[in-house]
């Protein structure tokens, strides 16, 4: 699959537990549902500018909403989890 970069990674994950992960050089993006982990790595590498040393991936599916009588479904997505080098550090959170 031959995406751009800056197209596969579509967001980083900004919560609370995703801030205390960064503590321990951990950071969670949301990406595109068919990229896979050497893709994933080389993104963020290339974007960020730092190396990755894991990247874990959490699929999730979408959940079943209703809206009246109407059912509907959200959308699914993949949620990663990147590990970076000791010395590495990304500065996506908003002061």
């Amino acid at each position: 699959m031959n995406i751009k970069p800056s197209l596969l990674i579509k967001q980083a994950w900004i919560t609370e537990k995703a801030g205390d992960l960064s503590g321990f050089n951990k950071y969670i993006f949301i990406v595109d549902k068919k990229a896979n982990k050497s893709e994933i790595k080389k993104a963020i590498e290339s974007i960020y500018g730092v190396k990755v040393n894991d990247v874990n991936i959490i699929n999730i599916k979408g959940k079943s909403k209703r809206l009246g009588r109407s059912l509907g479904k959200t959308s699914a997505y993949k949620k990663v989890i990147i590990t970076l080098k000791e010395g590495h550090k990304i500065d996506i959170m908003p002061a």
